[in-house]
C-alpha cells in the first residue's frame, strides 16, 4: 500500500467529498482589467490573455500564485480539458481568463491546478467563439481530500514535472548534438575536383 492510499484508508475510510470548485477557491474576476494593445505601455510585468501570456506591460494588477483559466477564445484544450495557466508574481490580466487564488484551509492551489488539468469541460463551454463563464467554471466538480493528501499529491506531480522537463531538456541537447555529428560526419569536402559517380 503506498502513502496515497495509507492516508486516504487513514483520513477519509468513508470517501473523499466532490466539492464545486466556486467553494474551495476565489475568483477574482471583479479585479481584471482588459487594456487595448496601443494603450499598453511596454515593461517587465506579464500581460496573461486566455492563453497565457499576451505582452508585458509596465504595471500589474495582481502579486501572487494564481491559476488563470481561459474564459473565452481560446479555453479548451484537444483534451477538452480547460486552458490554465500556472501564474506567479506580479501580473495583469485582462477580462479573457479567470483568475483563481487559494483559499488555504481548504485547497491547495497546486492542487486544483493538477486536478483541472484532468477535467472534461467540452459540456460546459459554449458559443462562438468558446466562452467558459463564471457560473459554469464555480460549479465544477472537484474532489477534496484533506490538504495533507492534496500536499502529498502535489508533492509526486511536481517531482514528475521536473523529471519530464529534465528528460524534454536532456532529449533537445542529444537533437542537437546527433545534428551536429550528422553534419560533420556527412559534409565532405572535393580534394582535387574529387571524383564523378
Amino acid at each position: 500500500m503506498n502513502k496515497i492510499d495509507k492516508l486516504l484508508e487513514e483520513l477519509c475510510p468513508e470517501g473523499i467529498d466532490f466539492v464545486k470548485l466556486g467553494e474551495v477557491c476565489e475568483i477574482l474576476d471583479s479585479k481584471r482589467k482588459p487594456v487595448a494593445k496601443d494603450r499598453r505601455t511596454s515593461g517587465i510585468y506579464p500581460y496573461y490573455g486566455a492563453n497565457g501570456i499576451q505582452d508585458y506591460v509596465d504595471d500589474y494588477i495582481f502579486d501572487g500564485t494564481f491559476i488563470l483559466l481561459g474564459e473565452d477564445g481560446s479555453v479548451i484544450n484537444a483534451d477538452k480539458s480547460p486552458v490554465l495557466n500556472w501564474a506567479v508574481g506580479k501580473i495583469w490580466v485582462n477580462n479573457h481568463a479567470h483568475i483563481l487564488a487559494e483559499i488555504p484551509s481548504i485547497a491547495n492551489l497546486r492542487y486544483l491546478y493538477f486536478v483541472l488539468q484532468t477535467k472534461d469541460v467540452s459540456s460546459i463551454v459554449r458559443g462562438t467563439p468558446p466562452k467558459l463563464n463564471q457560473e459554469n467554471l464555480r460549479n465544477i466538480e472537484i474532489p477534496v481530500p484533506p490538504l495533507s493528501i492534496q500536499e502529498e499529491i502535489v508533492r509526486i506531480l511536481d517531482h514528475f514535472t521536473e523529471l519530464t522537463a529534465s528528460l524534454q531538456a536532456e532529449l533537445q541537447a542529444r537533437q542537437k548534438q546527433y545534428e551536429y555529428y550528422r553534419d560533420k560526419l556527412l559534409t565532405f569536402t572535393k580534394i582535387g575536383g574529387g571524383r564523378k559517380a
